[in-house]
């Protein structure tokens, strides 16, 4: 080849290469309509992959080789945009776009990013008012180590099945200053996933933005916390106090304001109907209870355990001084 040649070639790749970059977008919502992982077709079939995933995502019904959860509407999308999840894709419709002028900056470059029609994403949605957006999210995993760092306050849920009283306490959770959360099962009772559909929308957001474990026995976690050095407080109805004190119980019990809650501690929030087994119960450091005006009736022996549980990390936030 003579140099000339190759001069010129080299050239003419010059020029292409800064034809090309002249052609690249110069704003971020560029990449949106046509960028990595995108495309400005609409998706318009019911049975394309993406629509197969993010329908099974947001109705909780994964594959076992999924590990991408659903979450939908704007508020739960920029939670999971905003806690370090991994992002996989985010779908919208044409109702949907108007969401992206506000989301658009916390999108990674990686994100794929789907349109579908409104008729397909209102058959593929969860909700009864669908928004118009939705995001294929992996948590971030959280460890025994990670939880139990520093002076924490943490939530343990044993048994609680109700995914909307799941959801509301990690809510309250969060919003009093606790670090993480853990849920396992007591007595052959289970907790309701954190991250399942309804326990997500119900925590908006805080399941997400919480760090979470998941304890495979209450017994085992309980010891594991005492060796770090954490108390764990067994929340308690009134009336089975009253019991446990006629049967001599040895493990204290407080009313709410006179546990320390300054201390690393794991506040036990039991199932709704059983509460805290005796064997949690009796192992914990203490047994806390919320006193109630002796009523008429006396028909209400214990308060919804989210209710409770609410009251409860109120009285942690004011001792700890976080409340503004």
């Amino acid at each position: 080849m003579r140099s000339g040649d190759a001069s010129r070639r080299s050239l003419t790749g010059e020029r292409r290469f800064a034809s090309l970059v002249a052609m690249r977008p110069a704003h971020r919502t560029s990449r949106l309509s046509a960028g990595a992982g995108s495309s400005n077709a609409i998706i318009s079939s019911r049975e394309n992959r993406w629509l197969k995933r993010f329908r099974a995502a947001l109705h909780g019904a994964n594959s076992a080789s999924d590990a991408a959860i659903g979450v939908e509407g704007p508020h739960l999308v920029e939670a999971a945009l905003g806690c370090g999840a991994d992002v996989e894709a985010v779908l919208i419709s044409t109702a949907g776009e108007r969401h992206l002028a506000r989301l658009e900056s916390r999108i990674p470059a990686d994100t794929a990013i789907l349109r579908t029609t409104d008729r397909l994403f209102d058959a593929l949605a969860a909700t009864e008012t669908p928004q118009g957006i939705a995001a294929l999210v992996r948590p971030r995993p959280a460890s025994f180590d990670e939880i139990t760092l520093g002076c924490p306050l943490l939530v343990v849920l044993a048994g609680v099945q109700d995914p909307g009283n799941v959801g509301a306490i990690l809510r309250t959770a969060e919003a009093m200053g606790a670090t993480a959360a853990a849920t396992c099962a007591v007595g052959g009772i289970g907790t309701s996933n954190p991250l399942a559909p309804k326990a997500l929308r119900a925590s908006a957001g805080s399941a997400l933005r919480l760090r979470l474990v998941r304890a495979a026995s209450a017994a085992t976690f309980m010891l594991q916390l005492r060796v770090a050095g954490i108390k764990s407080y067994a929340s308690c109805p009134a009336a089975a106090e009253s019991a446990a004190e006629r049967s001599g119980q040895t493990v204290p019990a407080l009313r709410l304001w006179e546990a320390d809650w300054k201390i690393p501690v794991a506040l036990w929030i039991g199932n709704e109907g059983a509460g805290l087994p005796a064997e949690i119960s009796h192992s914990a450091d203490a047994r806390v209870t919320i006193p109630q005006p002796a009523g008429e009736s006396g028909a209400v022996e214990s308060l919804n355990a989210a209710a409770a549980a609410a009251i409860l990390l109120y009285e942690a936030a004011r001792q700890r001084g976080t409340l503004n």
